[in-house]
C-alpha cells in the first residue's frame, strides 16, 4: 500500500523483495499500470553485499535516492526465550536492525548534502511491540522494534496480533495499511520537514477479519 501511494505522489519505486517476487511483482505492474514507474528488486538486506548490490541496482533503474522506508523485519515462529537459540536470535536481528541500518546508511550516502545529494527523508518503521514487549513469544523481535526507535532518534503485525492489543490503543482497533502508508508518506514530505527523529503511534498495520 505505501509503495502505490509513494508512486501517485510522483515517486520511482523501488519494491525490494527477499523471497516472494511474485507479490512484488504484482505491485509494480499494478504502479505501472496506472503510469507510474517502479522495479522489483531482490535482495536479502541482512547481508551487506545484497545491500550495495541493491542501491547499485535501484542507481541504474530509477535513479539517485531521495527516501526510504525501512520496513523489511522477519518473525519466526512464538516461542519462549528459554526455548530459542542463538541463531534464531541472530537471524531476526541480522534483518531487522542491521538491515535498517545498511539501508539507512546507503540513503544517507546518496541523499545527504555532505554526499553531494539534494537531500531526502527515511522513515523507519517500527512496532507496538517496542513498547509491550510480545511476552512469551516475540521477545527477540520486540527488542529490534525497541532498538530501530532508538536507532530513529539518533538518526505492524499478524491479525490476530491486532485483535490481542487492539484495546490499548485509543481507537480500539489495529491500523488500515491505507492510514499507516499515508502517515508514511506524511513523513516523507517538507510537510514533516520540523519533525526529525520523532516517532508516530500507528497501531500494527493489518486487515482484521
Amino acid at each position: 500500500m505505501t509503495a502505490k501511494l509513494a508512486a501517485t505522489r510522483g515517486y520511482a519505486v523501488c519494491v525490494n523483495y527477499h523471497r516472494d517476487g511474485d507479490a512484488a511483482e504484482q505491485v509494480v505492474d499494478d504502479i505501472r499500470s496506472k503510469g507510474g514507474q517502479a522495479a522489483a528488486i531482490q535482495a536479502d538486506i541482512g547481508s551487506e553485499a545484497a545491500v550495495l548490490e541493491l542501491y547499485w541496482q535501484i542507481d541504474s533503474a530509477l535513479g539517485k535516492v531521495s527516501a526510504l522506508v525501512n520496513n523489511a523485519a522477519t518473525l519466526e515462529p512464538k516461542m519462549r526465550l528459554d526455548a530459542r537459540d542463538a541463531s534464531r536470535m541472530e537471524r531476526v536481528f541480522t534483518v531487522n536492525v542491521l538491515g535498517s541500518m545498511l539501508c539507512a546508511r546507503e540513503a544517507v550516502k546518496r541523499m545527504s548534502m555532505r554526499h553531494g545529494g539534494r537531500g531526502g527523508a527515511i522513515v523507519n518503521v517500527s512496532s507496538g511491540a517496542a513498547k509491550y514487549g510480545s511476552p512469551g513469544e516475540y521477545v527477540d523481535y520486540a527488542a529490534k522494534k525497541g532498538a530501530i526507535k532508538t536507532f530513529t532518534v539518533g538518526l505492524a503485525a499478524k491479525p490476530e496480533g491486532v485483535d490481542r492489543v487492539k484495546t490499548l490503543v485509543p481507537m480500539q482497533r489495529g491500523g488500515q495499511p491505507e492510514e499507516v502508508a499515508n502517515a508514511i508518506l506524511w513523513l516523507l514530505s517538507e510537510e514533516a520537514s520540523y519533525l526529525p527523529g520523532q516517532s508516530l503511534t500507528c497501531p500494527a498495520a493489518a486487515k482484521l477479519k
